[in-house]
């Protein structure tokens, strides 16, 4: 099968690779398109699992929302120059999509999902991994993603809140990266810990068991109203707590909150 100069450029602008690579596979396949792109996919592929080993400090974080749920995933790559790349943020978005057909929680690396990374490794030379991702259903829901696309939140709420405050909710989230929604997310024994550790600090300065167990109750008290989501400051207008923003009848049901890496 012969081929053309146009079907060279439509393998390059389908696979993002260089137009002697694209060349190279029609030769290889008869011409065939659908066989050049396997072809490509399958011998760049054992280029691109040299360099899994490569570091992925960079990456972006993306939120898909629909009628019935929402996740979040990250996917990390080498370079700021890839993370900013339409056809990387685009591949991302994808990855949040394919997420979407997870079951609750925590999201496993699908077939689809993998493929998608291995593309991203073929087209960019560089190294790419699913980081992590997290799925919801049910509610409603309100995300914020930072404009470098490295620190994101997704919020899950019941009730009425305006799309304004659910912005600035998921905005707090991000730069105050609450431990949990309220005192009673937050384990006991880390409650303990806190305690535990106020008390020695008390001592070690010479205050005797009773002074040090009421500074201890104390610390833990102004812990979790510093630490907690309802309890902080709203970071857009510290006169008000999170809990004030909220209607009557309305709550925030989770959250979770990514940062690049982290």
């Amino acid at each position: 099968m012969s081929f053309t100069a146009k079907d060279v450029m439509s393998l390059r602008q389908k696979t993002g690779l260089g137009m002697m690579d694209c060349k190279k596979a029609l030769n290889e396949t008869n011409g065939d398109p659908t066989a050049a792109e396997e072809w490509l996919r399958e011998t760049k592929k054992g280029k691109m699992d040299t360099r899994t080993e490569r570091t992925t400090g960079e990456g972006k974080i993306c939120i898909a929302i629909t009628g019935e749920g929402a996740a979040i995933v990250e996917v990390q790559t080498e370079t700021d120059f890839t993370a900013k790349n339409e056809n990387f943020v685009e591949s991302v978005e994808k990855i949040a999509n394919f997420a979407m057909q997870a079951t609750d929680g925590d999201i496993a690396l699908t077939d689809e999902m993998t493929t998608l990374i291995d593309d991203i490794r073929i087209t960019t030379g560089e190294n790419a991994n699913y980081a992590r991702g997290f799925k919801y259903s049910g509610g409603n829901y309100g995300q914020y993603i930072h404009h470098d696309g490295k620190r994101a939140c997704l919020l899950q709420y019941e009730g009425d809140i305006d799309d304004a405050t659910v912005k600035g909710i998921c905005q707090h989230i991000v730069f105050h990266d609450p431990i949990g929604i309220s005192a009673d997310d937050i384990p006991a024994e880390k409650i303990a810990q806190i305690r535990a550790d106020a008390i020695q600090e008390a001592k070690d300065t010479g205050k005797n068991e009773e002074i040090a167990e009421k500074m201890a109750g104390g610390k833990v008290r102004k812990h979790l109203q510093e630490n907690t989501l309802l309890a902080q400051k709203y970071v857009l207008d510290e006169s008000s707590s999170i809990q004030e923003l909220l209607p009557e009848g309305a709550s925030i049901t989770a959250f979770t909150r990514y940062t690049l890496g982290g």
